[in-house]
């Protein structure tokens, strides 16, 4: 904001009163003082807390050998969480981390565990970050992670449920004030870190977790001190795992009337539950077994099916849509939720399993025939639910005047909501591509999640997901939908840099079309391949691409197709000096773009002509053609493109020898990028501002270069695979 108020060319004849308003925004909320709450039964632990403590206070392990990492480890259900989050709260509350404690989640044994870069989100989130602020590539999210705790105070770290190092390694911080604890089932001895495994309890503590926890229900609940005998017996058949011991309280706390010795027998009558519990990691299935058995048969089944859905955790619609109604049983959840079998997920109408829970039911339906078919049925109505929205998503995302109204969603913001609330889901859905029975809607599913995930720059994402889909679409034998997958992943890795591994992509995806003897998806893929091709050096075979690609939908009277063709062509022509012939290709391709409606691929034409013009020296037409493309940027709210294109604006400015134009281009265009979740390249465009304003002085320092040509958002100028939803409407 300027701090100078100009009344320029104003007459004024008596007093004059200047306002201005001056707006800060708050700094974004942090999370470091997030710890789940205590254990209320916490006992038996004491030796291993104490060890613990040890290692996290700074005055016993200080210096360059301090212990920056310590790993719990154990059995599943053993009590790592509790021990750690205990040990948590006794260092915070001794003052040790006046930094704060962070709590992340790493659910390293579900399905789709929390991958590093996610958790470097997670992480930077809870140090304040807008999410816009985050960087879209992993290592500029680590190094931002580094920077930010080499400003604070010591600041501890709990890492729950980690099953890899991978998932830690980029989480250390770069010096050793700060502390990190892990917990894991496995040791992880890989980290360097102080290891702590965990053993069942005692039998002592095993009896007086099962005591509190009663006492804590009911204050008059005696039947553990007056059933000590049964009590011990009770103990034993959980394997003195704390989660199987509190599993049995519940149920001796939802059934006053149950005494322990009736539980005991239960336990010992139900198949060979001995053995069972003597195995560590069955035993816990056996208590949970016994949970399940006594679920009236519409929570049986909506714990089944809920531990088969794709992603760490399910919305209403999803779970509604496992059990196969409308409308989600709400009170067979609640009782899943009392029985503590299902928990609250990350926000209001979100549902998790623990990871123990998630086990035993798809052990459960693993282990009957007709319960497998239950449950494919069931991953089957998940993925045409995901299928259905996704592409009416993509549709509205897509959408131009003229085309038909996108079922459910009414604009842009809606679908991108919808779709970042179902992110982890989809892509986890996608990924089953990899099972034969849903390779083929998988495959169409990954096609669907294309744009959006290009727009929100979630190139890993986009990448697992189109690999996946390129090796399913081949072992089925889908030769159509391989070629679409192909031209999806050269363009992921593309975006990434991977530029040889692209052509590589884009030429298997132009050779399976010429197979096929299917010339538009072949135009597509020579347009994709030519762009890859520039981007290394090789513009004369980039024309040539192009100009296939262009002939080709000219021939199919392909407006939209052709569009893209041209302004492909522009690029390249430019690259090589033929100027004057790329204004004209872009022109052509930005009529083209009027007639068919496509607001943002108008956009990128005028950008591309914006950029060739001022090549030219035609500056002042640079300008108009750049604010053409800004507004539409922003009225379609795309913030990276709008950053891109008021660095254009502000090099045509500079040009133009307009400094207060560049410096306002500059600051807008950072503002733009940081909108967009790309702080590098919003600390360019300030450093670019600030340069302006310093005394002119010689330097070795380059010029800054013009911003990179716009490409089009992967609107898939091939068409979609056969019967994809949504088919008819583009």
């Amino acid at each position: 904001m300027s701090d100078h108020i100009h009344f320029q060319d104003g007459e004024f004849k008596g007093t004059v009163i200047g306002k201005a308003e001056y707006r800060q925004e708050a700094p974004a909320p942090t999370a470091l003082d997030a710890l789940p709450p205590r254990a209320a039964g916490f006992t038996g632990r004491d030796g291993e807390l104490g060890r613990l403590l040890d290692v996290l206070n700074p005055a016993c392990s200080s210096g360059a050998q301090a212990v920056l990492v310590t790993a719990v480890s154990g059995l599943g259900g053993i009590g790592k969480t509790t021990l750690a989050v205990e040990a948590a709260y006794a260092a915070r509350e001794a003052g040790w981390y006046p930094g704060g404690v962070i709590f992340v989640d790493l659910h390293g044994y579900d399905d789709v565990p929390v991958t590093a870069d996610q958790a470097l989100q997670l992480l930077l989130r809870a140090l304040g970050v807008e999410p816009q602020h985050i960087p879209a590539v992993a290592d500029e999210r680590a190094g931002l992670y580094r920077s930010l705790l080499a400003g604070r105070d010591a600041l501890l770290v709990l890492a729950d449920n980690a099953s890899s190092p991978d998932q830690i390694w980029p989480l250390l911080p770069g010096g050793n004030r700060h502390r990190i604890l892990v917990t894991s089932r496995d040791r992880l001895p890989q980290l360097d870190a102080r290891l702590l495994p965990l053993d069942q309890l005692g039998p002592p503590a095993a009896y007086d977790l099962l005591d509190r926890a009663l006492r804590i229900a009911d204050p008059d609940d005696s039947r553990i001190g007056e059933e000590a005998e049964a009590a011990g017996r009770l103990a034993g058949l959980c394997g003195h795992l704390p989660l199987a011991l509190q599993i049995a309280a519940a149920l001796l706390a939802e059934d006053p009337g149950m005494s322990v010795a009736d539980l005991v027998d239960e336990l010992t009558t139900s198949y060979d539950r001995l053995a069972a519990l003597d195995d560590g990691h069955r035993s816990i299935r056996a208590a949970f077994d016994l949970s399940y058995r006594r679920l009236p048969p519409g929570q049986a089944r909506l714990l089944r099916l809920l531990a088969l859905a794709p992603g760490p955790e399910v919305s209403d619609e999803v779970a509604a849509a496992l059990v196969g109604a409308d409308v989600l049983p709400l009170r067979d959840l609640r009782g899943l939720a009392r029985a503590n079998l299902v928990e609250r997920g990350s926000g209001r109408g979100r549902w998790r399993l623990h990871d123990l829970v998630r086990a035993f039911g798809v052990g459960v339906v693993a282990g009957d025939a007709g319960l497998r078919e239950e449950g494919e049925a069931a991953r089957a109505r998940v993925l045409e639910f995901y299928l259905r929205w996704a592409s009416r998503a993509e549709d509205r995302l897509r959408w131009v005047p003229g085309m038909p109204e996108p079922e459910r969603f009414a604009d842009r913001r809606q679908a991108l909501a919808w779709l970042d609330g179902e992110r982890a889901g989809l892509v986890a859905a996608a990924l089953w591509a990899r099972e034969e029975r849903y390779a083929a809607a998988a495959v169409r599913l990954a096609a669907s999640m294309t744009l959006y995930l290009y727009w929100r720059r979630y190139f890993d994402d986009w990448l697992t997901t189109s690999h996946a889909a390129q090796g399913a679409a081949h072992d089925i034998g889908d030769h159509r939908s391989e070629a679409f997958s192909w031209n999806n992943l050269g363009y992921a890795l593309r975006e990434i840099g991977r530029v040889e591994e692209a052509i590589d992509a884009h030429t298997r995806a132009r050779d399976l079309y010429q197979a096929l003897d299917d010339v538009h998806g072949e135009a597509s893929a020579w347009d994709l391949l030519g762009y890859a091709l520039r981007e290394v050096g090789r513009a004369g075979e980039a024309i040539d691409a192009h100009t296939r690609a262009r002939d080709v939908y000219q021939a199919l009277d392909n407006l939209q197709g052709e569009a893209e063709a041209w302004d492909y062509l522009g690029l390249a022509l430019r690259d090589v000096g033929r100027v004057g012939e790329a204004i004209d290709a872009h022109i052509r391709s930005r009529d083209l773009e009027q007639a068919t409606g496509d607001r943002h691929r108008e956009g990128v034409s005028w950008h591309n002509l914006g950029l060739a013009l001022l090549h030219a020296g035609r500056v002042e037409e640079a300008i108009e053609a750049y604010g053409k493309d800004l507004e539409i940027c922003r009225e379609l709210e795309d913030w990276y493109r709008a950053g891109q294109t008021l660095e254009g604006l502000a090099r045509a400015h500079q040009s133009a020898h307009h400094s207060a134009d560049t410096y306002a281009c500059l600051l807008q265009a950072a503002d733009a990028y940081n909108r967009a979740g790309a702080p590098a390249e919003a600390a360019n465009a300030r450093a670019q501002a600030a340069a302006l304003t310093a005394p002119e002085k010689p330097t070795d320092k380059p010029t800054p270069a013009s911003p990179p040509a716009h490409k089009p958002a992967p609107a898939q100028p091939s068409p979609p695979p056969p019967d994809a939803p949504g088919t008819a409407e583009r």
